[in-house]
């Protein structure tokens, strides 16, 4: 289990497949392992000492801009080869893309993933993690790294549902969230402690929209 390669098959992410068809959002509260969350957040804090974590910028390409009036945290790409846990994740999140494909249809042809480390009192503004120009971003994948995390922490994931009835997510270490991501508009609430997590999207060919 260490390199997480599972089957597509695998109950846990039929459940996903599941639950995007019928609701275009899943949440799995038992995800990860516990040791795999730990280490993961071992290896964003160790990045988060050493400088290698950034402000997150709104917007795309040249366009790009940091505005912490609108999001306020700190990030890092994970890339293949850099930590034996992030590999790990990394492996398990591409069997999740296979059975998106077997179930959905999907198209999706890679994942791509960040680090994020929201400091004390940094949020992210309500919005949609599609592009208003490129619709490549298909699904969502939000993983929670915090260790005893408590509801009056803060630091919530609100997902706005139809009829903008709002879903809040407490972000429990290894709680693992997925939706649509041109579908579900969702924000960070502000939290009292520091709240880590990895962030990615399924991408499939990008497909010019104007």
């Amino acid at each position: 289990m260490r390199d997480m390669q599972i089957s597509p098959d695998h109950p846990l992410l039929l459940r996903i497949v599941d639950d995007i068809a019928t609701r275009g959002w899943s949440q799995q509260n038992i995800f990860l392992p516990e040791r795999l969350t730990r280490e993961l957040a071992a290896e964003c804090r160790k990045r988060a000492a050493e400088g290698e974590l950034t402000p997150a910028g709104v917007g795309r390409g040249p366009g790009q801009e940091v505005h912490e009036g609108i999001r306020g945290d700190h990030i890092q790409w994970l890339e293949p080869g850099q930590a034996e846990p992030c590999d790990a994740y990394l492996n398990l999140m591409d069997s999740l893309r296979q059975a998106l494909n077997r179930g959905l249809f999907l198209g999706l042809e890679e994942f791509e993933s960040h680090f994020a480390l929201y400091p004390p009192g940094a949020f992210y503004l309500k919005h949609l993690d599609r592009f208003r120009d490129d619709d490549a971003r298909t699904v969502s994948a939000v993983l929670y790294l915090n260790d005893a995390w408590l509801p009056e922490h803060g630091g919530q994931l609100r997902m706005y549902l139809e009829g903008e009835t709002s879903y809040d997510v407490q972000p429990t270490g290894g709680c693992l969230v997925v939706f649509l991501s041109g579908d579900m508009p969702h924000e960070v609430l502000p939290a009292t402690r520091e709240r880590l997590s990895l962030t990615g999207w399924f991408r499939r060919r990008s497909g010019e929209l104007f």
